[in-house]
């Protein structure tokens, strides 16, 4: 018995030994415990034996069992989220149309995305990585539907990697986004990305409207497809910096521009030649343009606009202490003259007719009204030339001797201003209309084919003002008006050969080119032609169009050696 108690004593003593080198067992971690009973079913309980459809997350991790999407919208816009890598897969503009005019626009083209990224997806030189944070699987803040303003942040973590993502939404069409990720603990430095051009681009000529806007220290620049070099980085500091086309963008404004940095990225992608019959032995290549900010700290916090480059819209989004997006909307060189062209149309299109169509006509007889005294001191200028006409003759003939590179030939030239000088002849005088006439066509034709508010405008049989006329009449109004003010208008001293090869030739060459271009320049072309046709037909029937054909008819009958009864 005494032995069996002290074995007893010693087994009883060793086994609290034991148990007390051992330590209690620890507690369930209260953090997960809270987690598990209120997250969605979607989220991962962070232990060994949750299981994914891909792989089965590590003890600790902050993953989702599943996809799920989030949807935000306001009045301007409804963007869905995925929680696969936790970017956008539908970006749709509830005020915009797509080319069939049937849906909304979805700023985000599917194609491309597909092949090259979705919009605010992350970039990183390291492609593990990169694919590694696209294909995770995101514990996104809330799933549903969400009505801005509202915040949606998306969080991962798992062997060390972790990765943060905030976004807050308004009323505009303005988003502001917070982006960490860090590795073992070490801040990564990653780039927010729009990635694969625009929803609004389908053809070849779509896509080649791509461009790489930036704005530093308050100077603007674009940079056409051509130029853009993919995964070219860009260092700041940045006002604003993106991609945008012909008639949407994407513009990045850091709220850190110093240290700012870009990348530009360049894909290409077949496109058909034919929409609306697509052969895929019969496609071009096309430029899919992207570009992708980050932040040199690691830590990035940027606000991206994504929506119409209208004037008005950009002209209210400013960069932290840099301009507005106003000059994303690009006029070139002629915006001296596009962009006051633009904004008269506009105060038509608000105050007086509300359709773009009818707009353009009033403008078109405004300009043409305010050109008549230009255009009756060319008819001016052309009489006095052709009464001096006879003496320059003359002054010619006496010189017609010399060669071209004789001294004397200077002499003739002499001759010939003081005589004009003394009879008030201004030899440019005639070209004063073309000289105003030329810049207003430019101006119209870059100021037409960039404005958003034109894209899709209606007028009579016109779909469309900024897509060429379907029917090609204003075309065909463009070739018979620029013929009429050719032939009505007197040209005595013109080489009758010269005189029909331009009566002819312009009129069709003009005509080639408004075949395909947009339907809006036609218009206020062809109108501004018939204007020009109705002037010409009163100057000819005044005094001085009565003796300019009186001269014509001299100078016609003196060359052929009989009297011409001419109608011009």
């Amino acid at each position: 018995m005494l032995i069996f108690t002290g074995i007893f004593l010693v087994m009883f003593l060793g086994l609290q030994y034991f148990k007390a080198k051992k330590g209690p067992e620890p507690a369930p971690n209260q953090q997960q415990v809270a987690s598990t009973s209120t997250a969605s079913p979607q989220t991962v309980v962070p232990t060994a034996t949750a299981t994914m459809p891909d792989q089965a997350p590590a003890a600790g991790a902050v993953a989702a069992t599943s996809e799920s999407t989030t949807v935000i919208e306001n009045e301007l816009y409804r963007i869905t989220f995925t929680n696969r890598g936790a970017h956008v897969t539908s970006w749709i503009l509830k005020k915009f149309k797509d080319d069939d005019r049937k849906n909304p626009l979805d700023l985000v083209n599917q194609s491309a995305a597909l092949k090259f990224g979705y919009p605010l997806s992350l970039f990183s030189y390291d492609a593990n990585l990169r694919n590694r944070m696209e294909s995770a699987l995101y514990v996104p803040s809330t799933t549903g539907k969400l009505t801005a303003p509202d915040t949606l942040s998306f969080e991962y973590s798992s062997g060390g990697l972790t990765v943060h993502k905030s976004f807050r939404f308004d009323s505009t069409y303005v988003v502001h986004a917070e982006v960490s990720v860090t590795q073992n603990g070490a801040p990564l430095s990653v780039l927010l990305a729009w990635p694969s051009g625009f929803g609004s681009q389908n053809t070849l000529p779509q896509f080649a409207s791509g461009l790489i806007n930036i704005s530093q220290n308050g100077k603007d620049d674009q940079i056409t497809a051509k130029k853009v070099v993919g995964g070219d980085t860009l260092h700041g500091p940045f006002d604003w910096a993106g991609v945008s086309d012909l008639y949407f963008a994407a513009i990045f404004l850091p709220d850190n521009p110093p240290n700012a940095t870009l990348v530009t990225l360049h894909n290409t992608i077949d496109v058909p030649r034919n929409l609306r019959r697509p052969d895929p032995n019969q496609t071009d290549q096309a430029p899919v343009l992207g570009a992708a900010m980050g932040d040199t700290a690691g830590h990035l916090s940027i606000r991206l606009f994504a929506g119409p480059k209208s004037l008005d819209v950009l002209g209210s989004v400013h960069a932290v202490t840099g301009p507005s997006l106003e000059k994303v909307v690009s006029f070139g060189w002629w915006g001296i003259i596009a962009k006051p062209l633009f904004l008269i149309l506009r105060f038509f299109y608000q105050h007086v007719v509300p359709n773009w169509g009818w707009s353009i006509l009033l403008l078109t007889v405004i300009l043409n009204l305010a050109m008549l005294p230009t255009r009756f001191q060319m008819m001016k200028s052309s009489l006095k030339m052709q009464r001096i006409q006879p003496q320059m003759d003359v002054i010619k003939a006496k010189y017609a001797k010399f060669k071209a590179t004789d001294p004397r030939k200077q002499e003739m030239q002499r001759e010939v201003m003081d005589l004009q000088k003394r009879e008030g002849v201004n030899m440019f005088g005639g070209c004063l209309p073309m000289l105003i006439q030329w810049p207003l066509l430019f101006g119209f034709y870059r100021m037409l084919s960039n404005v958003i508010e034109l894209r899709q405008a209606h007028w009579l049989w016109l779909p469309d003002l900024s897509a060429p006329d379907p029917w090609h009449i204003l075309p065909i109004f463009v070739v018979i008006s620029m013929f009429l003010t050719q032939f009505l208008t007197p040209s005595p001293g013109m080489d009758p050969a010269q005189q029909k090869m331009m009566a002819f030739t312009m009129p069709a060459v003009f005509g080639f080119m408004m075949w395909n271009y947009g339907s809006g320049l036609s218009l206020y072309w062809a109108c501004g032609n018939f204007i020009g046709v109705a002037t010409q037909l009163a100057i000819n029937r005044s005094e001085m169009g009565r003796e300019m054909r009186e001269i014509a008819a001299k100078r016609a009958a003196k060359r052929t050696g009989k009297v011409i009864n001419a109608r011009r």
